[in-house]
């Protein structure tokens, strides 16, 4: 899946081994504006992102579901009508959420609140919270990443970053020349959520120990303000790739993208090349458009 500037692609291989590229434009108009302030721009991408996910996964699982022996039902560039409707998508975003408070918000806070009694300072128990939280995060996306279905996904993930690295260096999108890059990449999703972790320590700190509800509660409201600061943290670290002051802070975020990307194989090369190059030209004819 690539996020253009207008839209967003998908290229998924079907059954028959032919690949499928659906390519929509985004959806969200009414946000433009607020794409352009700061902060508010964060909160606005993380939500935008969730669902375009969401919808995304759940396009490519119908796929891998249909008859290969079946006739041809969408051509390229156009999604199969049988496509899982809003209902089902907004559903399944809603029980993903609550699940990550759940288990990356609520969990913390409860788990902290047991080693509050052996702590005599809120910065030190904030501190506890915010390692207990990574902790759990990191824990959670290495254990899933040993599902073979989860593995492979992690593979097309790194081939996403392949192919985005040899795009932005000016390099022919060929399987041997995408092949020398990284699979991190410093714009990456699991950079962003790393750094709203690390980000929330310091926030929450300036709130002190509050009793455990008002405390849950506290991460939750927060959590639009965070990611919004985050967001900006990310984006200006991508326009500074190369200092090498840069390069130091943002070493950690690709040292966890070892868990969330794995090297791709050459097919799995091919199906983000083509979602690369439809989310490019799909850009390019409404740049035209507009001129």
């Amino acid at each position: 899946m690539i996020r253009g500037q207008t839209c967003v692609s998908v290229a998924v291989r079907r059954p028959n081994g032919e690949i499928l590229v659906a390519t929509d434009p985004l959806r969200w108009k009414w946000a433009q504006k607020l794409r352009r302030v700061p902060v508010v721009r964060g909160f606005i991408v993380l939500a935008e992102m969730l669902t375009i996910g969401t919808r995304s996964l759940m396009f490519s699982a119908e796929v891998a579901a249909e008859d290969p022996d079946a006739p041809d039902e969408a051509e390229d560039g156009e999604k199969n009508g049988s496509v899982l409707g809003s209902i089902a998508i907004g559903g399944t975003l809603v029980f993903s959420i609550l699940m990550a408070v759940g288990l990356f918000f609520a969990m913390p806070v409860v788990a902290t609140h047991f080693v509050d009694q052996f702590i005599n300072s809120a910065l030190l128990s904030n501190i506890a919270e915010g390692v207990i939280r990574l902790a759990i995060f990191v824990l959670y996306i290495g254990g899933i990443g040993l599902l073979p279905d989860i593995r492979r996904v992690y593979s097309y993930h790194g081939a996403e970053h392949l192919s985005v690295h040899a795009k932005e260096a000016g390099q022919p999108l060929t399987v041997d020349s995408i092949r020398r890059y990284s699979t991190a990449h410093p714009r990456c999703g699991t950079a962003f959520i790393l750094v709203v972790m690390v980000i929330a320590i310091g926030v929450h700190a300036l709130l002190g120990a509050p009793p455990l509800w008002e405390r849950i509660l506290s991460r939750i409201i927060l959590l639009p303000v965070i990611a919004g600061v985050s967001y900006e943290i990310i984006r200006w670290s991508g326009f500074h790739a190369s200092n090498p002051l840069v390069k130091a802070i943002i070493a950690p975020n690709l040292l966890l993208q070892s868990i969330t990307t794995k090297p791709p194989e050459d097919d799995q090369i091919e199906v983000a090349v083509r979602a690369l190059e439809a989310a490019v030209e799909q850009d390019r004819v409404a740049a035209a458009g507009t001129s």
